[in-house]
């Protein structure tokens, strides 16, 4: 009893401030004893960082760069139920989480082919990213992505922004809704309340309270037809209005879409078939293709029976209606839209800037898909011997035409070919005249649309382009013979001499139209065309093109 009263003496002697010091002290020993014995598992610090940096706008890894380099990041948040307010750093299907090996998953919202991903390995983790996006192309989430791990961590990075973290003064880059950069097209991306009227020809983004990153009334105004540095075919083209506007403002649905839309335009020169394909068919794959057919195409400029020609080849990029844009009178709302396509070249499609690196193989496959072909190689000569390759001659009826082509199909029966002529008209049904193209192993023909057809053969099949006179050879090498080989097809190219022009029967020799066709060209295109393109019909040296056809067959072996 005297001891526990000294005692008492002794903690009374003790002051204030040094016991209070030594209460903090034994409160951190406690808080240093619990979290050693709990590290494992608590949150990495990386994620913390990730969450603080992701908040500022300053990614704290190279992994973390790219996420956050990622078009869907100036987007904004598709739905307001699925995301937090206002951050619009990662989509619900793009999460990065971080495991307690300290390896990385990253789960991209892919839209693509397995063959577009580059796939490594990070310790007993796979990092699977998808590259189509480097040049600003939309990513779109696949249906049978998934992203895996604990919900609760998931939904800890999938909001990274807490309150009072982001200053109000600081402003996030963010890129541009629209890019006119583009020598063929310019092209406007929207994801959130995008509101359409077609018959105004108006695009309103709904801008919300949130997006203190766009300005509220601007507004661009673009061409939807891929050919912009033409002046001539962009002309008659409708002039679309794309605006930011807040919601008190904006006009109400009359009609609510889930999925995403597309609006471009087929005016121009899409009566022709090469320009068909190279100014609206390629252009509209390379664009919508990575919806996989969850999508709305609206079209502007529109024609019913082009529409009905290539009706296969819409159908196969969107399962729902195609909307005729300039007298639809809805207020159709998407929570992703479009305006304008991506271009690259005629013909072509650059892998390193389309989405799921697509390229003309993956657009000659489409094609064979869409249309139920059923040959994706030709005949392999040395393991049928007996069968004779088809030879399919594109028969010109108007101008640059073949004017022995008896002669030449003779020739080639007798080489072993089974010869076929196709004569393509603009009301040739599309798909009866591709099924007869790709039965075929060896196409040829003068230059000019017809040679469009290309994009039915098999994979490796031969392709023989005839260049009229003219110093023509650079127009058709980028027209059909560079295509050609990005379609993985064999091509074979017959520049023809004087003697094989008719011009010889219209103007002297000593004319400029056989000493110095250039000076033609430097005249422009018109007159070039005239001459070269109009007047101009062919007739083959059978002894001199024999040689080509049976180049055509070896390749064939």
């Amino acid at each position: 009893m005297e001891n526990e009263k000294e005692l008492v003496r002794n903690v009374g002697r003790i002051e204030p401030r040094s016991l209070s010091l030594g209460l903090l002290v034994g409160f951190f020993l406690a808080l240093f004893t619990y979290v050693s014995i709990s590290d494992r598992y608590t949150t990495p610090l990386l994620t913390i960082e990730s969450r603080v940096a992701s908040a500022y706008g300053v990614p704290s890894s190279p992994l973390l760069k790219h996420k956050m380099n990622s078009p869907q990041l100036d987007a904004g948040p598709r739905n307001a139920t699925e995301e937090n307010p206002g951050s619009d750093l990662f989509k619900k299907n793009d999460a990065i989480k971080v495991q307690p090996s300290s390896s990385y998953v990253i789960h991209d919202a892919s839209s693509g082919r397995l063959d577009a991903s580059s796939t490594q390995k990070l310790g007993n983790e796979t990092i699977r990213e998808d590259w189509h996006e480097k040049d600003g192309e939309n990513r779109v989430p696949d249906k049978n992505s998934s992203t895996s791990g604990d919900s609760t961590q998931k939904e800890d990075i999938i909001n990274p922004k807490q309150p009072g973290e982001r200053n109000a003064d600081v402003r996030p880059q963010r890129k541009p809704i629209c890019d006119f950069s583009s020598r063929r097209s310019d092209i406007c991306k929207m994801e959130g309340d995008v509101r359409i009227h077609g018959k105004s020809s108006s695009v309103v983004f709904v801008t919300s309270n949130q997006m203190r990153n766009l300005e509220p009334n601007e507004s661009w105004r673009l061409k939807t037809y891929a050919r912009k540095f033409d002046k001539t075919a962009m002309k008659e083209i409708r002039e679309v209005s794309v605006k930011m506007s807040s919601s008190i403002d904006a006009p109400r649905c009359t009609l609510n879409h889930s999925i995403p839309a597309v609006v471009f335009a087929v005016g121009g020169y899409t009566g022709n078939m090469y320009h068909g394909f190279s100014d609206a068919l390629i252009p509209l794959f390379i664009t919508s293709r990575q919806f996989n057919g969850d999508v709305q195409l609206l079209i502007t400029n529109t024609h019913l029976w082009w529409v009905h020609k290539y009706r296969h080849i819409l159908k196969s990029l969107s399962r729902y209606e195609t909307i005729d844009f300039d007298n639809d009178d809805q207020v159709r709302c998407y929570p992703h839209a479009i305006v304008g396509l991506e271009s690259h070249e005629d013909m072509a499609i650059d892998p390193s800037r389309a989405p799921n690196g697509y390229s003309m193989v993956d657009f000659t496959k489409f094609l064979r898909s869409a249309y139920s072909l059923d040959r994706d190689s030709p005949i392999k000569m040395g393991e049928h011997p007996e069968k004779k390759p088809r030879l399919v001659i594109i028969d010109r009826y108007r101008t640059r035409r073949l004017v022995n082509i008896q002669e030449i199909v003779k020739m080639a029966e007798d080489l072993g070919y089974e010869v076929l002529r196709a004569e393509a008209r603009s009301g040739t049904e599309v798909a009866e005249f591709a099924h007869l193209i790709n039965s075929c192993d060896v196409m040829m023909g003068v230059h000019g649309a017809g040679l469009t057809n290309l994009v039915f053969l098999p994979m490796n099949a031969v392709l023989i382009q005839v260049v009229p006179w003219g110093r023509l050879e650079s127009v058709a090498k980028y027209d059909f013979g560079d295509p050609a080989r990005n379609m993985k097809l064999h091509y074979l190219e017959y520049s023809i001499s004087e003697e094989e022009s008719t011009l010889i029967d219209l103007y002297p020799r000593d004319h400029p139209v056989f000493k110095d066709p250039m000076s033609l060209h430097r005249q422009g295109w018109r007159a070039m065309g005239k001459v070269y393109l109009v007047e101009q019909n062919v007739k083959l040296d059978l002894r001199r093109f024999r040689p080509v056809l049976l180049k055509a067959l070896e390749l064939l072996h």
